[in-house]
């Protein structure tokens, strides 16, 4: 019995796997589980189900394609070859597509997108910039074939002939669709500023919008500080750059309308606004010479000192009101002197000299009783008619109770 080695045996397993046309091209159902991507971009996984599980690996240049982010526990569809990693002496499943079961990949992957830029704000409303009323010069993000272009510089130059149009030509689908849009709209920004941008295509399927719902794009138009306006597709078609931009239209002409004004309808307003101003013009100069009339037709406007007629006796009442109020201040206060010189007068000291009192002074000092002076002292005293000089040679006390 001849003797093998274990390379031998596995490379030998390994050609039965890949002569089975059944495991070559192969789909599988299965939960993934253990999911991880390395910085190779190579993603190893674990399909299982309820009674098995298989190991799988996904090398980059499949995965670059995936649409949606794998996650733990997504039911999925695999499709690739099985064969054996003879290091390890296992079989494995190499993927070549994974679809997620039940939604489509790109609904999958917009919905994932779309709940991340949601949940860091990209898609809040106080980040929206309002469109310029009258834009002179509107950057165009689209194909320079098709009839987008048409449609938008139709509708513009006929809303509004003196608007300029500038065309920055890019790819709306394909691998590299994505990059030159967001370039394009840096390029506005950084480069040839404009007044408002239009960024949009034609319609298609989900697949050929999808460069609308790549991330660099949402996020170009989010840091754009010029207004932009989305219009991708048919008005039922929706992308993340419709969430992201500062007004969707539903087609590229809806989208030049929202751009410039309408020429005509302005025209219209404007003449509205003349005609409303001169008829209130003619009816405030009415009212103004209505108004002059009356004023002409008053009596005082055919005799004139009917106006100095009212205030003459304005004034008349006035200064007799004065003179009374004058006349009555004046009785107050002769009034109020005679009272306080009536009572001046009484406590005038001469008076009471008139009526028998006298006043006695020794040395100018004024004395009031009998014990203030002595035997011998000389006083002066004071009458009403005279003074005269004595020498006190007797005291004689006023007995209490007599």
């Amino acid at each position: 019995m001849t003797v093998h080695s274990v390379s031998d045996v596995t490379r030998y397993i390994k050609g039965m796997f890949e002569g089975e046309e059944i495991l070559s091209d192969i789909l599988i159902r299965g939960e993934l589980s253990n999911f991880k991507r390395y910085p190779s971009g190579h993603c190893y996984f674990t399909l299982k189900d309820a009674g098995a599980s298989m190991k799988c690996v996904m090398f980059n240049g499949y995965a670059r394609s995936l649409r949606f982010t794998p996650e733990n526990g997504m039911q999925v569809i695999a499709g690739g070859n099985v064969s054996i990693y003879e290091r390890d002496g296992a079989y494995q499943l190499y993927v070549n597509t994974l679809t997620p079961e039940g939604a489509g990949a790109l609904a999958l992957a917009f919905e994932q997108l779309k709940e991340k830029l949601y949940a860091e704000g990209l898609f809040d409303e106080a980040h929206k910039q309002p469109l310029p009323r009258f834009p002179r010069r509107i950057g165009i993000v689209t194909s320079s074939a098709g009839a987008v272009l048409r449609d938008i510089h139709k509708v513009a130059k006929r809303r509004w002939p003196s608007v300029q149009l500038v065309l920055r030509p890019v790819l709306v689908q394909g691998a590299e669709a994505a990059g030159q849009i967001a370039d394009a709209v840096r390029f506005f920004n950084e480069t040839y500023p404009v007044d408002v941008l239009i960024v949009g295509r034609g319609g298609g399927s989900a697949e050929d919008l999808w460069a609308f719902n790549e991330e660099a794009v949402v996020r170009a138009i989010y840091h754009s500080r010029i207004p932009v306006i989305s219009a991708v597709g048919h008005e039922t078609d929706t992308t993340l750059a419709d969430y992201v931009s500062d007004r969707r239209a539903a087609t590229p002409s809806q989208a030049a309308e929202f751009a410039v004004p309408d020429a005509v309808e302005l025209s219209q307003y404007l003449n509205g606004l003349c005609t409303r101003l001169a008829v209130g013009g003619r009816r405030q100069i009415e009212r103004c010479g209505t108004r002059l009339t009356g004023l002409t037709e008053r009596p005082w406007q055919r005799h004139p000192s009917l106006l100095l007629s009212a205030a003459m006796q304005r004034s008349d009442r006035v200064a007799e009101r004065l003179h009374h109020a004058v006349q009555a201040q004046r009785l107050q206060a002769r009034h109020r002197l005679a009272i306080v010189l009536e009572r001046l007068e009484l406590l005038n000291p001469v008076r009471m000299l008139y009526r028998g009192f006298t006043v006695v002074e020794r040395d100018g000092r004024t004395v009031s009783h009998a014990q203030d002076v002595a035997v011998g002292d000389r006083l002066d005293i004071t009458f009403a008619d005279g003074r005269v000089s004595a020498v006190v040679d007797r005291i004689k006390e006023q007995e209490h109770g007599t």
